[in-house]
């Protein structure tokens, strides 16, 4: 029987530190509702600290999920853990995450404390977590540049305090697999009490080498890896949680660990985590790539032919890429379509924001004829149904371009429920149409990213359009989905912008 490699997802915490991914409660709720259906061991729901919303997220997560383990990082404070407990104490299952630099310049530069009231402060910190759940996770921040003879200090402690599982990340993505795995061991070998803990990893990618380095780590006995849904995270971000499960699954001669992922739905959460972040998967990406099980040689066409596994190590229909199939069309019924809504994990609140939603639905099937899983996820993200204070509103959109003329646009925006009017031209109706929300706006904000997407095939496909603004150091993604790829980059233009207004307050967990 081969041992249980815990799978530990920050997706929504760690990964939506990444620049302008971030999720609304109810965007946060989807996916979560998507990891417990791919069956992740541990959800790291947010950074209840954070601000009220990430708190409320974290809760709300902690009431609905009940197959999952719900995780809140903390800092190693009284009050980031206090709120901790408090946003996970309604989950079946709960966990602290709490942490503290380790590494001497984390401690000189940024703690500005002693290794002695390092030491102290991860030892409170794990007693004081420990009032709320008897399921306590310590990371020591920056292990990678951290000295063993002290790591191994705080880890003994930690343990001897309560903590249930031992994390040591890689925060600056530095290392590689060798390396890596080696300090894995030693601490293994050397800590005392390392047989009563679980031993996890956390690795970035900053040098391309997350995956590899999570490996070498479960190699070396490492049981628990925190990772992310297609690698999203801050820089370059975490390791990428369907490579992990893949490989381990693939290669299961040379792992003597398994993990308990309904890989079928690894695909499914990919799409879902793109469609709302607005960051577009890489055709080339390993596993949930759109060419990752594509052959375009005529030897791997004709060797694939002939027999599949000479040329994929992998099943398409194993990670979930049938799940693209034709779902609803415009004679489906209003029950239908919640049905298929609720299979997807999308929870509608209320009647009305319901009948919105199914109303946008039958538009959606007047323009165009078949209705894939991702187009309702679009639909379901599109701000106009699930509204998050949003302060404009596209009311009409007239768009002119043709041959040898300027491009221009007329617009009404609804501007906090009064109606304004506005025209520009352009390099191109795309231009002439953001001039115009501009002239209305009047953000001032930086357009960083312009990215058209083609959410399903055919040539009726919804467009899915991802905007980046940034302005005053903040930046943001803004997303828009249609059939027309002009109004889908003006609902993203104007998303983008009503992100910017909203102006979250939110504490950054590595200060």
């Amino acid at each position: 029987m081969k041992e249980h490699l815990v799978i530990f997802d920050t997706t929504l915490r760690d990964g939506e530190q990444s620049p302008g991914a971030s999720m609304t409660k109810e965007e946060k709720l989807r996916v979560a509702r998507q990891l417990e259906r791919m069956r992740v061991d541990v959800i790291e729901a947010g950074f209840a600290a954070a601000s009220p919303g990430d708190f409320e997220a974290i809760h709300n997560i902690a009431e609905t999920v009940r197959e999952s383990t719900i995780c809140s990082l903390a800092r190693a404070n009284e009050n980031d853990i206090r709120r901790a407990g408090e946003a996970i104490k309604p989950a079946r299952s709960g966990r602290i995450h709490t942490f503290i630099a380790t590494s001497p310049i984390h401690m000189e530069k940024k703690l500005r404390m002693t290794p002695d009231q390092v030491a102290e402060a991860a030892v409170n910190a794990v007693k004081s977590a420990l009032k709320y759940t008897d399921d306590v996770e310590f990371s020591a921040e920056d292990a990678v540049r951290s000295e063993m003879d002290f790591l191994c200090r705080v880890f003994e402690a930690v343990i001897k305090a309560g903590a249930k599982t031992i994390n040591v990340p890689d925060t600056v993505g530095y290392s590689i697999p060798a390396v890596w795995g080696e300090r894995m061991r030693t601490l293994i070998e050397r800590v005392p009490g390392a047989d009563k803990v679980i031993w996890s990893t956390h690795c970035h990618n900053d040098l391309g080498m997350a995956v590899a380095n999570s490996l070498s780590a479960v190699m070396a006995g490492a049981r628990q890896v925190e990772c992310t849904i297609n690698g999203l995270g801050e820089r370059a971000g975490n390791a990428s949680l369907e490579e992990v499960v893949m490989a381990v699954r693939t290669r299961s001669d040379l792992f003597s660990v398994e993990t308990r992922i309904d890989t079928t739905q690894i695909v499914p959460a990919s799409k879902l985590i793109s469609q709302i972040t607005g960051y577009p998967v890489q055709p080339n990406k390993a596993v949930v790539g759109a060419n990752a099980f594509a052959h375009e040689s005529g030897i791997h066409q004709d060797g694939v032919i002939k027999h599949r596994e000479t040329y994929e190590i992998m099943r398409a229909e194993d990670v979930g890429w049938t799940q693209n199939k034709l779902v609803l069309g415009k004679h489906s019924g209003r029950n239908a379509f919640k049905t298929r809504l609720a299979d997807l994990g999308i929870v509608v609140d209320s009647e009305e924001q319901l009948n919105l939603a199914f109303a946008r639905f039958k538009e959606l099937a007047d323009k165009k004829h078949e209705i894939f899983d991702e187009d309702l996820q679009a639909l379901m993200s599109d701000e106009t149904v699930t509204p998050e204070q949003e302060h404009y509103k596209l009311i009409s959109l007239r768009v002119a371009s043709e041959t040898g003329e300027t491009p221009h646009a007329r617009l009404t925006l609804s501007v906090g429920g009064a109606e304004s009017q506005s025209e520009a031209d352009g390099g191109g109706p795309v231009d002439a149409c953001f001039k115009s929300i501009e002239r209305i706006a009047g953000s001032g904000a930086e357009l960083l990213l312009f990215s058209v997407n083609s959410i399903t095939g055919g040539t009726d496909a919804q467009g899915e359009v991802t905007v980046r603004l940034a302005k005053d150091g903040r930046v943001v993604n803004g997303q828009g989905a249609d059939t027309d790829i002009v109004v889908a980059s003006v609902k993203a233009y104007i998303n983008a912008i009503n992100k910017l207004v909203s102006k979250p307050e939110k504490v950054n967990p590595q200060v």
